[in-house]
Order: C-alpha cells, then sequence, then structure tokens
C-alpha cells in the first residue's frame, strides 16, 4: 500500500501538540505484511511522536474522505444544549449507569 493512501486514513486527525495537520511524511511504514501494516506516526511541524500504529488493512481501496458541513446535519446543536449535557454531566453521581439502555 502507498504512503499518500494511507495519508487519506489521517485526513481528519491533527497533532495534539501543535494542531498542525499530518503529513504525508507524518507516517513511515516500518513493516508491511498480508493484511497488516505497522507505521510510526510523528509530527513534521513539531517533530512529536505518536508512537507505533497498527493497521489493519484489506484489499479495498482506501477513497478520498468526504467533506463534512455541518448544514449536512439536520438539528444542529445550540449552545443551551451544550450547557444543558454539561450539567447533566456533571451532576451524575455513583448511580449513573441507571441512564445508561438495558
Amino acid at each position: 500500500m502507498n504512503k499518500s493512501k494511507l495519508k487519506n486514513l489521517m485526513d481528519n486527525f491533527c497533532c495534539s501538540n501543535c494542531k498542525s495537520d499530518f503529513e504525508e511524511e507524518s507516517l513511515t511504514i516500518v513493516r508491511e505484511e498480508a493484511g497488516l501494516i505497522v507505521v510510526q506516526i510523528s509530527c513534521q511541524n513539531c517533530g512529536k511522536s505518536f508512537g507505533i500504529a497498527l493497521l489493519g488493512v484489506s484489499e479495498l481501496d482506501i477513497k478520498e474522505p468526504v467533506p463534512f458541513e455541518m448544514e449536512d446535519c439536520p438539528d444542529k446543536i445550540s449552545c443551551d444544549d451544550v450547557i444543558d449535557a454539561h450539567n447533566f454531566i456533571k451532576n451524575l453521581d455513583e448511580n449513573w449507569q441507571k441512564y445508561l439502555p438495558k
């Protein structure tokens, strides 16, 4: 598998240290076997290493990601919704599991 296809998998990720997008050069293929690729991931901007990742891959073609637009969401989340969710989570006690569906 070539690195540009692997890069497509990383298109929605950025460095947690400097917030730079990962580049094709951020991925170094360490080992390749049938259905498995071992890659080392590091930020090309600040140099932070993210270690080794094991990727199970098939022969299916990895396609370009479809851009996500907020307009695609039928119900937008308001600021009040976020505050309500925050307060609900903040006030959970040791019996929080009662809110999980059975």
